[in-house]
């Protein structure tokens, strides 16, 4: 069971939704690089279980303690090491789901991969508990990116029907990005978040779930980082976002619309602008082109799936009597893992963007 990724910047996470703790492991950072650790704190607040309706009621307080790599505020260059206690478990809920698998969650693949020990608990190292390491490693990635000009920022773009305001994928609003990096449930119309809420209300109130999308935006990014082929810059966002619990789909630019284009509307135009640099008109491509980056905006969509664990009646199986049965989830869930997945799909593009930049040269 690996969960470690990178190559030049190392990420490993480490624990289960139900352990004692849980935590990261993040080496190859460069030295001297400073934390702001009220930023860190912002951010794990952004992700953090307990404070709002749309999400589960389980209250943890999320503050990592750091255990190595961090000396009077300022990155040593050793791996930096994280812990995140849990201390609000509530483990009976999950007895029996050991052998009647929840649809839709890695019960049953890991009873079958790991021949019946996997911990089940609060669903163990596949539970999106283990998002808050992630976005710890982001928080400070954020950081050393900020030295360098790079801004990342997400929002909630849609909750099942209702759609937000898209980024301006060239001229994105800097203040704009700015506020939304630092809430809970970021959406650029208040209006539609408004609506977003009554969707999710409606799904809790009839014991199930309901999916939606995050868009996530780069700017500041050099041209030329990345790879054609294997190690272009969407292989390393995408890899390291489908670490993301839940998180089914991702599309850059304009996505899965430019299957019905022609390449007279899909292509973006060149023009140099005042300052004798190299831009797009439009940005279809999403600031990457070839596997490598163009120095335009780096846009991206992401989706996921409804909550898997509903208290509406389902049917499923007893892996032990191989009879067909009805579940009924209990315990503290999210009706929509969305408002909270916008944190740590920020904080893993800190860290692929890192890594990007690492690998090419550019850090």
């Amino acid at each position: 069971m690996s969960s470690t990724w990178g190559e030049r910047i190392k990420l490993s996470i480490f624990g289960g939704s139900h352990t004692t703790a849980i935590g990261v492991n993040l080496d190859g950072l460069p030295a001297g690089e400073a934390v702001d650790w009220e930023q860190v704190l912002v951010q794990m607040a952004r992700r953090a279980p307990g404070q709002d309706p749309t999400a589960t009621r389980r209250k943890e307080s999320d503050e990592p303690k750091v255990l190595c790599g961090l000396l009077n505020g300022v990155t040593t260059g050793a791996p930096l090491c994280a812990i995140i206690e849990n201390t609000n478990q509530r483990s009976k809920d999950y007895e029996g789901l050991r052998v009647r698998p929840r649809p839709g969650h890695g019960d049953y693949t890991a009873y079958v991969k790991y021949g019946n020990h996997h911990d089940v608990r609060g669903g163990g190292h596949f539970s999106g508990r283990l998002t808050a390491p992630l976005v710890f490693a982001g928080a400070v990635a954020r950081q050393i990116l900020a030295r360098r000009g790079i801004t990342v920022a997400a929002h909630v773009a849609s909750i099942g029907e209702v759609q937000d305001v898209r980024f301006d994928p060239v001229f994105p609003d800097p203040q704009l990005m700015s506020r939304l990096s630092q809430e809970y449930f970021p959406v650029i119309d208040q209006d539609a978040k408004e609506r977003m809420r009554q969707v999710i209300e409606s799904a809790r109130l009839d014991c199930d779930s309901v999916g939606g999308t995050v868009e996530c935006i780069v700017t500041g990014l050099p041209v030329g980082a990345g790879n054609p082929m294997f190690d272009g810059a969407e292989n390393l966002i995408a890899s390291l976002c489908f670490g993301i619990p839940a998180m089914k789909g991702i599309e850059f630019g304009a996505g899965f619309d430019v299957s019905s284009r022609r390449g007279s509307q899909n292509n973006d135009p060149f023009y140099y602008d005042e300052d004798g640099t190299v831009k797009t008109k439009t940005n279809n491509s999403g600031g990457i082109l070839g596997g490598i980056t163009n120095g335009m905006p780096l846009v991206f969509r992401a989706a996921f799936k409804p909550t898997a664990s509903i208290a509406k009646e389902q049917d499923t199986v007893d892996l032990q009597t191989g009879e067909n049965v009805k579940l009924v989830v209990k315990g503290r869930h999210d009706p929509c893992i969305v408002p909270r997945a916008a944190a740590a799909v920020e904080a893993a593009t800190c860290v692929a963007v890192l890594e990007l930049l690492a690998q090419s040269g550019l850090l």
